[in-house]
């Protein structure tokens, strides 16, 4: 790596963490099963798993903890994931919570997919423009699991992820959003949608 890519590497590790560019991720885990109809009961099993996030909380190794909530704010138990829920997302360490809304749920015979975004906690609407979480509005976030022959793909794709440290929309957490990406969210990040993925393809 040449001086010139540190520099740029520079650039745009500041500009992230000060909200002025966004990034996408992506991190995925593949099972081959010996034929088709063994890849199809997989993949039922693996949409039940999906959709239940509060159960991912349970995966070895795995240090956050999932709750799902209904538009009003109230728990929801045991139950699957439906467009309109909020998740609340709680890292590890003393951090504040992280909440984001279901905006879309799709399933078929080959695909199972929810989709996320940063929101507001559904206990204080009062503050729209306030987002609970440490990346802006306009980051998504996808978990998906597809079916293709006898192979199953289960990935988490994110989408526009800037961090939410600016004006009215990041409210008292500036300082903090800010910390979360600089102090390493990018490495747990990767162990913990990784953690996710594989759990649901039972690899």
């Amino acid at each position: 790596m040449g001086i010139k890519d540190i520099i740029k590497g520079a650039k745009q590790a500041a500009q992230l963490l000060t909200g002025e560019q966004s990034k996408d991720t992506r991190f995925s885990s593949k099972q081959t099963y010996i034929d088709e109809q063994t890849a199809a009961q997989a993949f039922e099993k693996a949409k039940e798993k999906l959709f239940r996030v509060e159960a991912w909380s349970a995966i070895s190794a795995l240090s956050s903890t999932f709750t799902l909530h209904d538009t009003s704010g109230k728990r929801k138990k045991d139950q699957p994931v439906q467009s309109g829920d909020y998740i609340c997302i709680q890292l590890p360490g003393p951090l504040p919570e992280n909440w984001v809304q279901v905006q879309h749920v799709h399933t078929d015979g080959k695909e199972a997919s929810f989709t996320v975004k940063p929101s507001q906690s559904p206990h204080e609407k009062e503050s729209p423009q306030e987002v609970k979480h440490f990346f802006t509005a306009e980051a998504s976030s996808t978990f998906q699991i597809i079916k293709e022959g006898n192979t199953l793909t289960a990935s988490e794709i994110g989408k526009d992820e800037v961090v939410n440290n600016q004006a009215e929309e990041a409210g008292d957490r500036q300082v903090v959003n800010t910390l979360v990406a600089a102090g390493g969210w990018a490495g747990f990040q990767k162990i913990q949608w990784q953690l996710v993925t594989d759990y649901l393809v039972d690899k």
